[in-house]
Protein backbone atom coordinates (compact mmCIF):
# COMPACT_ATOMS: atom_id res chain seq x y z
CA UNK A 1 0.00 0.00 0.00
CA UNK A 2 1.11 3.41 -1.33
CA UNK A 3 1.49 6.19 1.44
CA UNK A 4 -0.68 9.43 0.78
CA UNK A 5 -0.02 12.76 0.77
CA UNK A 6 1.07 14.63 3.76
CA UNK A 7 -0.50 17.60 3.18
CA UNK A 8 -2.88 20.05 0.47
CA UNK A 9 -2.73 23.53 -0.30
CA UNK A 10 -5.22 25.79 -1.98
CA UNK A 11 -3.19 27.98 -4.47
CA UNK A 12 -4.30 31.66 -4.80
CA UNK A 13 -2.57 34.40 -7.00
CA UNK A 14 -2.49 37.93 -5.97
CA UNK A 15 -0.42 40.78 -7.28
CA UNK A 16 0.11 42.09 -3.81
CA UNK A 17 0.78 39.74 -0.92
CA UNK A 18 1.69 42.02 1.79
CA UNK A 19 -1.87 43.93 1.09
CA UNK A 20 -3.31 40.24 1.32
CA UNK A 21 -1.55 39.46 4.83
CA UNK A 22 -3.53 41.30 7.67
CA UNK A 23 -6.96 39.68 6.10
CA UNK A 24 -5.03 35.63 6.27
CA UNK A 25 -3.53 36.75 9.99
CA UNK A 26 -5.61 39.51 11.24
CA UNK A 27 -8.94 38.25 10.26
CA UNK A 28 -8.94 34.58 9.78
CA UNK A 29 -5.99 34.03 12.26
CA UNK A 30 -3.70 31.76 10.19
CA UNK A 31 0.11 32.02 10.69
CA UNK A 32 2.49 32.62 8.24
CA UNK A 33 4.74 29.64 7.73
CA UNK A 34 6.54 30.06 5.23
CA UNK A 35 7.70 32.82 2.78
CA UNK A 36 9.51 32.65 -0.54
CA UNK A 37 10.11 36.16 -2.21
CA UNK A 38 7.22 35.38 -4.64
CA UNK A 39 4.79 33.17 -2.14
CA UNK A 40 3.85 33.18 1.46
CA UNK A 41 2.00 30.16 2.70
CA UNK A 42 -1.11 30.68 5.91
CA UNK A 43 -1.22 27.77 8.28
CA UNK A 44 -3.68 27.31 10.96
CA UNK A 45 -1.84 27.11 13.90
CA UNK A 46 -0.82 23.94 15.26
CA UNK A 47 -3.28 22.28 12.71
CA UNK A 48 -0.75 21.95 10.12
CA UNK A 49 -3.04 20.66 7.47
CA UNK A 50 -5.15 23.81 7.07
CA UNK A 51 -2.91 25.82 4.87
CA UNK A 52 -3.62 28.05 1.95
CA UNK A 53 -0.59 29.96 -0.26
CA UNK A 54 -0.72 33.05 -1.90
CA UNK A 55 1.52 33.72 -4.62
CA UNK A 56 2.44 36.60 -7.00
CA UNK A 57 3.70 34.53 -9.55
CA UNK A 58 5.44 30.89 -9.79
CA UNK A 59 8.91 31.10 -11.01
CA UNK A 60 7.82 28.60 -13.38
CA UNK A 61 5.70 30.31 -15.05
CA UNK A 62 2.87 28.38 -14.58
CA UNK A 63 -0.05 28.54 -11.97
CA UNK A 64 -1.24 25.57 -10.62
CA UNK A 65 -4.56 25.85 -8.66
CA UNK A 66 -3.23 23.41 -5.95
CA UNK A 67 -0.12 21.98 -4.28
CA UNK A 68 -0.23 17.94 -2.97
CA UNK A 69 2.91 17.29 -0.46
CA UNK A 70 3.44 13.85 -1.29
CA UNK A 71 6.24 13.39 2.05
CA UNK A 72 9.97 13.58 0.38
CA UNK A 73 11.50 13.18 -2.54
CA UNK A 74 11.12 9.35 -3.62
CA UNK A 75 7.33 10.36 -3.56
CA UNK A 76 7.66 12.55 -5.92
CA UNK A 77 9.94 10.37 -8.23
CA UNK A 78 6.78 7.29 -7.84
CA UNK A 79 3.96 10.09 -8.15
CA UNK A 80 5.54 11.78 -11.04
CA UNK A 81 6.35 7.74 -12.68
CA UNK A 82 2.58 6.67 -12.31
CA UNK A 83 1.23 9.73 -13.71
CA UNK A 84 3.66 9.12 -16.74
CA UNK A 85 2.37 5.65 -16.81
CA UNK A 86 -1.35 6.49 -16.70
CA UNK A 87 -1.13 9.58 -19.59
CA UNK A 88 -1.19 12.26 -17.86
CA UNK A 89 0.19 15.62 -19.29
CA UNK A 90 3.32 16.49 -17.47
CA UNK A 91 3.24 20.37 -17.84
CA UNK A 92 6.00 21.24 -16.09
CA UNK A 93 9.06 19.12 -15.88
CA UNK A 94 10.51 17.09 -12.71
CA UNK A 95 12.79 18.96 -11.19
CA UNK A 96 14.95 20.23 -7.59
CA UNK A 97 14.09 23.88 -7.24
CA UNK A 98 16.55 26.10 -5.65
CA UNK A 99 14.40 26.78 -2.64
CA UNK A 100 15.00 23.38 -1.76
CA UNK A 101 11.45 21.56 -3.41
CA UNK A 102 11.50 18.68 -5.90
CA UNK A 103 8.40 19.04 -7.61
CA UNK A 104 6.44 19.03 -11.04
CA UNK A 105 3.33 19.81 -12.48
CA UNK A 106 0.27 17.71 -13.72
CA UNK A 107 -2.96 18.19 -15.35
CA UNK A 108 -5.22 16.63 -13.29
CA UNK A 109 -8.40 15.01 -14.89
CA UNK A 110 -10.91 18.24 -14.66
CA UNK A 111 -8.10 20.46 -16.08
CA UNK A 112 -6.84 21.97 -13.21
CA UNK A 113 -2.57 22.15 -12.74
CA UNK A 114 -1.32 19.95 -9.30
CA UNK A 115 2.45 20.90 -7.97
CA UNK A 116 3.28 17.80 -6.49
CA UNK A 117 6.23 18.52 -4.21
CA UNK A 118 7.97 17.57 -1.48
CA UNK A 119 10.97 19.41 0.44
CA UNK A 120 14.25 18.10 0.14
CA UNK A 121 16.62 17.29 3.09
CA UNK A 122 20.25 17.30 3.43
CA UNK A 123 20.61 13.55 2.28
CA UNK A 124 18.69 14.37 -0.59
Amino acid sequence: MMAGPTRAVHNLYLTDIDQACPFYTDVLGFDIGMEAGFMTTFVAGTNRSAQISIFTADPSGFKPQYSIDVGDVAAVDAVHERAVAAGHAIVYPLIDESWGVRRFFVRDPAGALANILAHRNAED
